[in-house]
């Protein structure tokens, strides 16, 4: 039992020695840094000791010491690593320092690193540190040309509008990423800027604004900023404001305001102070008032007026009335007229020209607006008037406004000519004649083209027969010549519009009374016998120099005829007989035609293929118990498998029966493989296993606690058997003899880390058991 644990404690001070990084074992010469960057760790795995917060730009040394001297007095591991994966960090530094108070630079490692503006993410990377982490932030190297953030936060009793009762408390916030702040400083609205100590009250009634600004150590002065707020009196105010109006402007001998009256509110409040003043102008609804308001509509108004204060009294609704008369219009109106539409080079008026006429009045207003269009009386103006006429027009305006002021009378002249032609003739086709079944005209086709031109008119007509060139169409043309023809055409118009060409395609066949010839072909891969291996493609031809061929039919082995519309591609082994035949568009059949081939089977060069399966009952280490029972399959989607063979821990090849029960104990290797029907041997495969016998007990004086115990702490996990006999008690053996602590907590990590990947521990189970074995005093 005493080699066993020396072997444990060997084996965990090797894999404490395998997670160290060549850096850190044997750290390389660095460069002098310009900055000493410390970060140390103690016995406890929640936080640093020590860390730096900031930094700057440039060469640095990362100095990472966890030692007896740091407070490291459990020998536990720790690390600094730099996060190179996390959003909204530098990732640029690859840092991951390991250290113990037992390696070979006793717990103290240095590294040289550049580092950039901006913050680094930095952390404990062993199990169960996780809340070691922390974040750096680096300011640009050189001198702090950057002035302080600066920030203030009001707080205080709120009424319901957002007040504050009876005081405010103003706190001011500074940070510097550089040098550091050296001052703040405030001013309480129009006061001088003082020394800012510490949070202040502001008790004052009324509207404030207090503004900020600190300078770092380097005399850089933050922009001032500013906060706003309103402190209003304790006591409840139960007093509505007093409000009163005023109508002012000029008035006729009636007491009438002419042309517009002035409306001013006043509204006072002693109390919490006037918070808003509405009115309402003939019955409409209530809105802000905010300065003095004309009314110019003419007529009896009537303006209803409250106030509220901040404490939300209201005041009894007042009114103000009054009448607005029109002053006298003696100005006729204005009046205006505008010719649109497209012109030609002459400034001319092309198919139509537009007449806008429009008039206004800023004193009774518009009654009416007439014209007269090149001669007559004057008629109502409702809508622009468009002018379509060719020749030379004037048109005559005025305007009346509502005192019957008369305009003087306008006039404007322009020119409408006729739009061009650009619209090319219509052109249209008809083919005539005698048709067979297919379509086709017999004998000859005749062609009669059509054309017309609204505006200029059609000036000529032409045509193109196939490939040929164009020529006056003179009258309808015949078409004799046998085969497809395609007759295009055009027309142009008297202003050399041209329309798009035609096309009517057509085919003119002769008396056809001659089948069409047809041939048919077979090809493949041939073996020597001239027989197709696996498969053969049948290819049927056809031509008829007449009225062409209409379609192609055929006969596989038997049946009826099928249409042929592409190669055949016949699979099935055996002989095979293809008869096909051909028919034109006459109506002519070829006669039937017979071809015969012989299709073999493709020859099998793929192997078999194989698996094996080991089952049967497990230990907790993946041995089998008593036996083990191999099944071998085998599969060969062609000739078939012929025979299963295997060979068991280097023994003959035997054939495989069935499954294979291995009772032996010990370690086995059971080797297998197939061969099918044409001869193909698959690859030799194996599988690997352990028999074990059943019932056997690596620790037969196990440590049967219920839970997992260590210098008497109790962790609360089960004590289980761990699959071989020994429960976790048994492999963490507390009585054993330990040079050191250190050793001892490296022995429980390493002695979990496998049960943890069986699946007996969770990581947090083992990070429990390993923090209580770090809190003993085994070993020290």
């Amino acid at each position: 039992m005493f080699r066993r644990i020396l072997a444990v404690v060997a084996l965990a001070a090797a894999s404490v020695a395998a997670v160290i990084p060549a850096s850190a074992a044997t750290p390389a010469a660095a460069p002098a840094a310009a900055q000493v960057l410390t970060w140390t760790a103690s016995d406890d795995i929640t936080k640093y000791t020590s860390f730096p917060t900031t930094a700057v730009a440039g060469a640095a040394t990362i100095v990472f010491e966890t030692s007896i001297a740091t407070g490291n007095t459990t020998g536990m591991s720790h690390t600094v690593t730099f996060d190179t994966s996390t959003p909204g960090y530098n990732h640029d530094v690859n840092l991951n320092i390991v250290a113990n108070p037992f390696d070979a630079q006793n717990g103290r490692h240095e590294q040289a690193v550049t580092l950039t503006p901006g913050k680094y993410r930095y952390f404990c990377a062993m199990p169960g540190h996780s809340m070691m982490v922390g974040e750096i932030t680096v300011g640009p190297g050189g001198p702090d040309t950057t002035p302080p953030t600066v920030s203030a936060n009001v707080t205080g009793t709120k009424n319901t509008n957002g007040e504050y009762v009876g005081k405010a408390t103003v706190t001011v916030n500074a940070q510097d990423a550089e040098s550091g702040v050296d001052k703040v400083e405030y001013q309480v609205d129009d006061t001088s800027f003082l020394p800012y100590t510490g949070p202040f009250d502001v008790t004052a009634i009324g509207d404030h604004s207090v503004q900020y600004r600190a300078t770092d150590k380097a005399g850089n002065t933050s922009p001032v900023g500013s906060v706003q707020f309103k402190v209003v009196v304790a006591n409840p105010d139960t007093t509505p404001p007093t409000v009163n109006s005023t109508v002012t402007g000029t008035k006729d001998t009636s007491g009438n305001y002419i042309g517009k009256a002035t409306v001013t509110i006043t509204a006072t409040d002693s109390g919490s102070g006037v918070k808003t003043v509405e009115y309402s102008m003939d019955g409409g609804a209530f809105t802000g008032y905010t300065a003095p308001f004309d009314v110019t509509a003419n007529g009896s108004h009537m303006v209803h007026y409250r106030a509220t204060d901040n404490a939300n009294n209201v005041s009894p609704e007042g009114m103000a009335s009054f009448t607005v008369v029109a002053p006298p219009d003696t100005t006729p109106p204005t009046v205006n007229a505008a010719v649109t539409g497209t012109k030609d080079t002459s400034g001319n008026y092309v198919g139509q020209a537009t007449v806008t006429i429009t008039a206004t009045d800023s004193g009774s207003g518009v009654k009416k607006i007439e014209y007269i269009l090149d001669s007559g009386v004057y008629t109502a103006y409702t809508s622009p008037v468009v002018v379509g006429t060719t020749g030379t027009h004037t048109v005559k305006f005025r305007a009346t406004d509502n005192a019957n002021n008369v305009s003087p009378e306008g006039t404007t002249s322009f020119t409408v000519v006729a739009p061009p032609d650009t619209t090319p003739p219509t052109v249209t086709h008809t083919v005539t004649g005698t048709k067979d079944t297919s379509g086709n005209y017999i004998g000859k086709a005749t062609v009669t083209l059509t054309a017309t031109d609204a505006g200029s008119g059609v000036r000529s007509v032409e045509y193109k027969l196939d490939s040929g060139a164009f020529a006056a169409y003179p009258a309808p043309v015949d078409v004799t010549t046998a085969g497809a023809h395609m007759f295009h055409y055009r027309a142009t118009d008297n202003a050399g519009n041209v329309s798009p060409e035609g096309m009517a395609s057509f085919t003119v066949v002769i008396q056809d009374t001659t089948p069409p010839t047809v041939n048919a072909s077979v090809a493949g891969t041939k073996d020597g016998n001239g027989n197709y291996v696996g498969q053969a493609t049948v290819t049927i031809t056809a031509t008829d120099s007449g009225s062409g061929v209409q379609k192609i039919e055929y006969i596989l082995d038997n049946g009826v005829y099928t249409p042929y519309t592409s190669p055949v591609v016949v699979t099935a082994t055996g002989v095979h007989t293809f008869k096909y035949r051909a028919t034109d568009n006459a109506g002519n059949v070829a006669p039937e035609t017979t071809t015969s081939f012989t299709i073999v089977a493709v020859p099998d060069t793929t192997p078999p293929t194989t698996t094996a399966v080991v089952s049967g009952n497990k230990d907790g280490n993946g041995n089998y118990i008593d036996t083990a029972t191999v099944t071998v399959t085998a599969t060969d989607s062609q000739s078939g498998v012929n025979k299963i063979e295997y060979a068991l821990d280097g023994g003959a090849w035997t054939t495989y029966p069935g499954a294979v029960r291995v009772g032996a104990q010990g370690a086995h290797t059971l080797k297998y493989r197939a061969t099918d029907n044409a001869g193909n041997v698959s690859p030799e495969q194996s599988v690997t296993f352990t028999v074990v016998p059943q019932g056997s007990d690596a620790c037969p004086n196990s440590d049967t606690r219920a839970t997992v115990r260590i210098g008497g702490e109790d962790t609360g996990i089960a004590n289980v058997d761990t699959g071989n006999g020994c429960t976790i008690n048994d492999l963490i053996a507390e009585h054993a003899q330990y040079p050191g602590h250190g050793v001892f907590v490296r022995h429980v990590e390493t002695v979990t880390d496998p049960l943890v990947a069986n699946g007996v521990l969770t990581i947090r189970q083992q990070g429990t058991i390993v923090r209580a074995a770090s809190r003993s005093d085994i070993g020290r």
